[in-house]
């Protein structure tokens, strides 16, 4: 399994450079994607660090994105661009925020990965257009059951190779839930998925999310409600694409309570559609 990078508050910032610069932002990671329409996932953000991407995250109201906890170690000189398809020409959609705070889940395990979840809160709201949306969230377990949820997407400016650099056009790819007993199977991750946790990808492998992805969404439709949900954070992984070794995911309708008790009230309204 490979592992996230932990957080190490205080550091110097020479520090934080040094461990983004030769350390993969997590452990994951698009591999067996394509290129992305301009406008076709409104809701995925960008998250840079000096104006460099290092993870992804989902916009779930005006001023808050959710993402992955392993991917921040502070918040200074953080910036979220959101609106945009290629990294290198944000284009006259894009918009940009700094982050005012950081939310990392109070019980996120660095050696497990469970509740890989954090909240980023922006400077200033966003304005909603018809390229920056944002997107729902099962609140619970039962309800996310009750959405009859197909056509599972990821999406992320990753590694479309292991070990491989962040690629300039959003891609994305469509993939398949993956039950909890049969991820947790000795051959595959050996008990190592929790409650809090799905797996997503293809039973022969082939297309995964990758280095650069972390914190990025797994969005499925719901026909009962003519819409996506965010249903997953991208967490971690063992390499890109094995047979056996799917993407590991946050699981979001399992942190409804949490998202209520952190002051995110604006995202339960999203929530409820």
């Amino acid at each position: 399994m490979i592992i996230p990078i932990r957080r190490h508050e205080g550091f110097f910032l020479i520090i934080i450079l040094f461990l983004l610069l030769i350390l993969p932002p997590g452990a994951s990671r698009i591999i067996g994607g394509r290129d992305a329409p301009e406008g076709a996932w409104p809701w995925q953000a960008s998250i840079q660090f000096l104006g460099t991407h290092f993870c992804g995250g989902t916009i779930i109201s005006n001023k808050w994105v959710v993402s992955a906890a392993h991917c921040y170690h502070n918040y200074i000189f953080l910036t979220v661009l959101v609106g945009i398809t290629a990294l290198s020409k944000p284009g006259p959609h894009s918009q940009r925020r700094g982050v005012k705070n950081v939310i990392i889940h109070e019980r996120y395990d660095f050696n497990s990965s469970n509740n890989d979840v954090a909240l980023l809160m922006l400077k200033s709201p966003l304005k909603f257009t018809n390229y920056i949306q944002p997107c729902c969230i099962p609140m619970s377990i039962n309800h996310q059951v009750a959405l009859n949820l197909s056509n599972c997407f990821i999406t992320g400016w990753g590694s479309i190779n292991y070990k491989g650099g962040a690629v300039d056009m959003l891609q994305e790819a469509e993939l398949e839930l993956i039950e909890t007993l049969r991820c947790n199977q000795k051959h595959w991750y050996n008990g190592l998925i929790t409650e809090n946790m799905l797996c997503a990808g293809m039973l022969t492998g082939g297309v995964d999310t990758c280095q650069g992805d972390s914190g990025s969404p797994l969005q499925c439709y719901s026909e009962k409600d003519d819409q996506y949900y965010l249903i997953g954070v991208t967490s971690f992984g063992e390499s890109c694409g094995h047979p056996h070794r799917p993407g590991v995911y946050s699981k979001t309708s399992a942190f409804g309570k949490w998202l209520a008790e952190n002051h995110c009230a604006c995202c339960l309204y999203f929530t409820n559609g």
